[in-house]
């Protein structure tokens, strides 16, 4: 008796890169609306509250900073994932 793969349908080929694809949107989304979100409350502090404002705006530096780490880090498993999913597949 052999082990082979079980079979799978074109349809189920189709959604795995595309559930990866969505994953990796969705994680950046979330971070780039922190990020607006953060700019808009340095936006509105920076009239009444400009100590506060910088202090914000320090948050917000690093926020970015942490954002493109996750970018890189996203890239990085998105393509280790496509990877394992072409080689089980072809």
């Amino acid at each position: 008796m052999t082990n082979h793969p079980p079979n799978r349908t074109t349809t189920s080929l189709l959604i795995c890169p595309l559930a990866l694809g969505l994953c990796l949107t969705a994680n950046l989304t979330a971070g780039h609306l922190l990020i607006q979100l953060i700019s808009t409350a340095i936006t509105a502090l920076f009239s009444t509250i400009p100590a506060d404002s910088l202090l914000t705006l320090l948050v917000l530096f690093l926020l970015t900073i942490l954002e493109v780490a996750v970018a890189i880090i996203q890239a990085c498993v998105f393509v280790f994932l496509l990877s394992l999913y072409l080689q089980e597949n072809i």
